[in-house]
């Protein structure tokens, strides 16, 4: 099996991970218009975000944002293919599969649904989904196996 296999993978059960959280939220969503606590700093909430990050371009059309976004997702591709580490094929996969996830979104919907609202006191962080999460995870292994790969480099080198 080829190693990008694993990363198309990663993309596919992120993508279908994302999804199947919003078909629950998208389901309850008059429930959570107002939020359901969960734990103290944390509540399920249905909000839509019609920008990107932190509610940025919020004036931008939706495929606009969607074009960008498909961009990335060739140019990402491209990259997993040439990964030659599994790590890199799976994260590539993983920020794949949630910028997928958040595309299919921009698609139906002509934004992006979030459900995630994590807050301290009066302080809330944007609410955001499961994609977001993945992607940023799959964006901290891509940094992690970078740094690695400077640290022995740099050792080598001595």
């Amino acid at each position: 099996m080829k190693s990008y296999t694993l990363g198309f993978c990663a993309s596919i059960a992120a993508l279908a991970a994302d999804q199947a959280s919003k078909v629950y939220v998208l389901a309850n969503a008059d429930t959570l218009a107002a939020g359901i606590p969960v734990f103290p700093g944390f509540n399920l909430i249905f909000h839509r975000n019609y920008g990107v990050t932190f509610g940025f371009f919020q004036n931008v059309p939706w495929w606009g944002l969607t074009l960008v976004a498909a961009v990335v997702v060739l140019f990402l591709a491209v990259s997993l293919i040439r990964a030659t580490r599994i790590s890199e094929t799976v994260a590539y996969g993983m920020v794949i599969g949630g910028a997928l996830g958040n595309i299919v979104d921009r698609i139906r919907f002509g934004g992006v649904t979030d459900f995630l609202d994590f807050y301290l006191g009066s302080a809330h962080w944007p609410a955001f989904n499961l994609a977001d999460v993945v992607v940023v995870c799959g964006v901290g292994v891509l940094l992690i196996v970078a740094g690695r790969e400077k640290t022995v480099s740099s050792e080598i080198s001595k």
